[in-house]
């Protein structure tokens, strides 16, 4: 008697299942090689076209959907419970926004648990009006995306819309600060160029007693009329190609003539490259994800990296030498100028979320300002 109560219990939860399932909202992603995949709706039903890419990260949902650098794409994660602990307070947030055009997971969870949920991640992307879809064969997706390579695509509920190519706008600009901050307070200070920043990135300066003047990508930090004291520059993460972002380029070359220190973050560290007369490329499928693993130069240690970006520095600029590689398929990870008080890297050290091996990498940068200073 009991079994048969079992089964007549699961069979009306499946037809439960069932009826709820045909009254949610269809939803199609288009590739632009015309492959497509049909998706169930858990978030704000627009049409959007972007960038289609995936991260292969197991946690850390709501900081890398506020990560500005994913700007203008629709993020595919490869972890399939997606959703199960909610949403925490803002402060918790790499920025004060959603940044992804779209969300596809394989397996959304309607019924979050953790102490720190404040809402469930539907609610969230309704509420910043983020389309989502629920996809089952997120690993076929990605593996197409990996043979081809990065490619546009597009949501459709309703209305079809040209695929749109975030790479030929300048996607720093939009996502920038449009004033200047201050943070902490210190012997130390340091101009943080906002290029799309991570918000953990000034907090682990604060941390160590810097004072962080944060200022828009296009801010020039050497006008009479914007002057203020800074021992150091620092510039951020950010999304796009890092050759749009001309003005904070220049920046750059003009603080090199002065042989004012600068580290470079993840764009950052492209810019550097650029700047000082180095080229980048974009990768085929981009790295995104917590579990990257870099070689320090020269030595046989490595260390676990968190990494989102899809464009890379793939020629040095001369006098630079490589300070990390990647281990997986040994794009640079990192440069430093042997003499002069240059240094960056494609991954971040902030590390949120993710592993925190490379957090020394700030230390290192504030020796190098406290010598200049001294």
């Amino acid at each position: 008697m009991m079994i048969q109560d079992l089964l007549i219990e699961q069979q009306q939860i499946a037809e439960q299942t069932v009826a709820q399932t045909s009254s949610l909202t269809q939803g199609i992603l288009l590739l632009e090689d015309g492959t497509s995949f049909e998706g169930i709706s858990f978030g704000y039903e627009g049409d959007i076209s972007g960038e289609v890419v995936f991260c292969t990260g197991m946690v850390g949902y709501p900081e890398a959907l506020t990560d500005a650098s994913f700007a203008g794409q629709i993020l595919v994660m490869t972890y399939p419970l997606i959703g199960n602990y909610g949403v925490p307070d803002a402060s918790s947030w790499e920025s004060d926004r959603i940044h992804v055009s779209a969300l596809i997971v394989s397996d959304y969870t309607t019924q979050p648990s953790h102490a720190q949920s404040q809402m469930t991640l539907s609610a969230w992307l309704k509420r910043e009006h983020i389309p989502a879809l629920e996809i089952k064969d997120t690993r076929l997706l990605t593996q197409h995306i990996r043979k081809h390579g990065t490619m546009l695509g597009k949501i459709i509920f309703d209305v079809d819309l040209p695929f749109y190519n975030p790479d030929n706008d300048n996607l720093v600009a939009q996502v920038s600060t449009q004033q200047v901050e201050t943070a902490g307070e210190g012997e130390i200070t340091l101009a943080l160029i906002d290029c799309g920043a991570k918000r953990n990135i000034a907090h682990r300066l604060v941390a160590r007693n810097v004072r962080v003047v944060t200022v828009p990508w296009d801010y020039d930090l050497f006008a009479p009329e914007h002057s203020f004291h800074f021992d150091g520059i620092l510039v951020s993460n950010g999304p796009g190609n890092p050759k749009m972002a001309n003005k904070t380029i220049e920046t750059i070359r003009t603080a090199m003539t002065r042989d004012i220190p600068i580290l470079g973050i993840c764009l950052g560290h492209q810019l550097l490259a650029l700047a000082a007369g180095g080229d980048t490329y974009k990768l085929k499928f981009g790295h995104r994800s917590q579990n990257q693993p870099c070689l320090l130069q020269d030595s046989k240690r490595c260390y676990i990296t968190t990494q989102n970006h899809g464009f890379a520095v793939g020629t040095l600029p001369p006098e630079f030498v490589p300070w990390f590689v990647n281990a997986n398929d040994g794009s640079n990870e990192g440069m430093r100028h042997p003499q002069r008080p240059f240094l960056s890297v494609q991954f971040h050290p902030e590390a949120t979320p993710g592993p925190q091996d490379t957090d020394w990498v700030f230390d290192t940068f504030l020796t190098l300002v406290k010598k200049r200073s001294a």
